[in-house]
């Protein structure tokens, strides 16, 4: 199906506590081009006992890209067992919305896991493939990912792969490898400003990407990153916009590539999860028209 050029995104996290109902309306209200929104926010909606046939009338023509997020993608044993079942569940879920896409996201999420003797002082907490080499976490993460793409290949979906930026793997050259050992071609990455900074990605490693890897590109900013472990919490506590970022050139990087895709405003600052949605909304429209279309 065509699409426009440059789709401006409006992201859920950046109206954190408001429902899938709200989200939409802000969207649409405000003129975005479409919504990415969360597997929860759906299955909340649908729990209250909406139908699938009311939540496609509530969508309507708004469009969806992806919805997120598969967490720690690269799970072994029983944990993997469990993760194909919440694949399953999310392509239902995504399939259910109209939405063209999952996200995978790498693990572990708890950062805790990568402190020094972390398997002593927290021994019950889920560490994923820290301790192993890079091949293989790579080997192990690529077949979990192919194993991903399968199911969403059977809902027509498409797989985006977002590496935390504290955890393995994190780099887009890491990424490439993962998706290159994959061989599936419903798997694509996203760029996410944020995690590219942290990660030591920079504009000019971004410049270099072949457009057609690209999904989607998640607009964000941060305050300084001065090393170790980032913490996601404190350091995207920040409106984007007023954060070290120099956005325009990270945008410029990703259209040097020759990607015209769509661009969404993931949001973590907290002030502005409680400030009014509508308006912390139209202030990112404005700042993505400013620096994306013009």
């Amino acid at each position: 199906m065509e699409t426009n050029r440059n789709q401006l995104i409006f992201h859920s996290m950046a109206s954190k506590f408001n429902t899938l109902s709200i989200d939409i309306d802000i969207a649409r209200t405000l003129g975005f081009d479409g919504l990415e929104t969360s597997g929860a926010k759906i299955s909340d909606f649908l729990q209250t006992g909406f139908t699938e046939r009311e939540l496609k009338e509530r969508v309507g023509s708004l469009f969806l890209p992806g919805i997120g997020f598969l967490i720690d993608v690269e799970r072994q044993g029983e944990s993997r067992v469990e993760m194909l079942r919440e694949t399953e569940r999310l392509c239902q879920l995504a399939f259910a919305a109209g939405a063209k896409g999952i996200e995978a996201i790498t693990g572990p999420l708890d950062t805790r896991a990568l402190e020094k003797d972390a398997a002593k002082r927290h021994p019950g907490l889920y560490r994923g493939l820290v301790d192993l080499p890079t091949s293989e976490q790579t080997a192990l993460t690529a077949a979990n990912l192919q194993a991903v793409a399968d199911i969403a290949s059977n809902y027509g979906l498409i797989v985006y792969l977002e590496a935390l930026s504290w955890t393995p793997l994190n780099t887009m050259d890491e990424q490439i490898r993962v998706i290159d050992l994959c061989r599936r071609d419903n798997v694509r990455i996203v760029i996410d400003f944020w995690h590219s900074y942290t990660s030591g990605d920079d504009p000019e490693r971004i410049a270099r990407l072949d457009k057609e890897l690209i999904y989607g590109v998640h607009f964000c900013d941060s305050l300084t990153y001065a090393g170790g472990t980032p913490n996601e919490a404190v350091l995207r506590d920040v409106p984007t916009g007023d954060g070290v970022l120099d956005l325009q050139s990270w945008v410029d990087a990703v259209k040097a590539t020759g990607y015209e895709g769509w661009w969404s405003c993931e949001l973590f600052c907290n002030r502005q999860h409680q400030d009014n949605s509508y308006d912390v909304a139209a202030q990112l429209k404005a700042l993505m028209e400013r620096l994306i279309l013009n």
